[in-house]
């Protein structure tokens, strides 16, 4: 299990359900379908508690404020900055447990030596953007939703990510990949964080366990001859850092090379002993 160390962020407390959260200085109180434990503290009753997602039975949700709140508001990490705002389907624009990922290729990017082009895929609201394009590499951001482009586009601003460091899609994932190989077009590290589950827009179901392997065979078609690194996450329960990291070997590593990390990401709660698992993550990486 990693674990971030965040100082904007913290889980204070978990159980029945759900999770209570710091965002600087806003307590959010969101549902999470991991924590099957009980609790000892009255989350519903937290002094400083701004507001509850609640989650209905027909699918998706609402959220209800207690205090008054800025519409968004920015958090940091380290020299990144973010832009958070409670969003449908209990939301906020950041996935905090990322840091660890984040970290880890951003130390690989500043200790290659050379210039780094990136590819992200299903790139939301551009944390890995953010991080990457800080350390120096040149990103193509791929996302089919225009609103989290923009939102990446802001957080780029947050963070004083140098203009032109970074190129803003808003396309369906595979078809631009599709597009980039018939174009030549090639990058020396890929980021993905594809969904579960999703439709397009017209009507293509995407299942994660079905669409993994053949997104990622596609992929190492766009990958340069000197590759750096290749990144899946997963919040999928079902689909384990072993199988991800079959995935890495078999179309990766058994041909060029280099190492599979594989691995559980968590966050650390203020509950003595309680960490909150938060989807799973593999990385090729060239060999030293």
């Amino acid at each position: 299990m990693k674990t971030p160390e965040w100082k904007d962020y913290a889980v204070i407390a978990s159980g029945d359900g759900y999770k209570l959260e710091r965002w600087k200085n806003v307590v959010l109180l969101r549902p999470d379908p991991q924590v099957i434990w009980k609790t000892e503290t009255d989350m519903e009753r937290y002094p400083n508690l701004s507001a509850k997602y609640f989650r209905s039975e027909t699918g998706g949700g609402k959220w209800q404020f207690y205090k008054q709140i800025p519409e968004s508001w920015t958090i940091s990490y380290k020299d990144l900055k973010f832009l958070i705002k409670p969003m449908g389907f209990k939301h906020t624009g950041l996935f905090p447990e990322q840091a660890v990922n984040w970290e880890t290729t951003a130390s690989l990017i500043k200790n290659s030596g050379r210039e780094i082009s990136v590819l992200n895929l299903f790139a939301y609201t551009g944390g890995a953007t953010v991080a990457c394009a800080k350390a120096g590499a040149k990103v193509c951001h791929v996302d089919a939703a225009k609103a989290m482009v923009e939102r990446a586009k802001e957080n780029c601003k947050l963070s004083s990510v140098p203009d032109g460091n970074v190129r803003y899609i808003v396309d369906d994932c595979k078809k631009f990949v599709e597009r980039e190989i018939r174009r030549g077009k090639k990058y020396d590290a890929i980021i993905m964080d594809p969904p579960s589950f999703g439709r397009g827009a017209n009507g293509e179901v995407w299942k994660l366990e079905t669409e993994l392997f053949p997104l990622v065979k596609l992929c190492t078609q766009v990958l340069s001859d000197d590759p750096l690194f290749f990144l899946i996450n997963s919040y999928t329960t079902g689909l384990q850092p072993q199988v991800m990291k079959n995935v890495l070997d078999i179309l990766i590593a058994n041909k060029k090379g280099g190492v599979v990390d594989a691995y559980e990401i968590g966050i650390k709660t203020e509950e003595k002993g309680v960490i909150l698992p938060c989807g799973n993550s593999a990385i090729w990486k060239i060999g030293e």
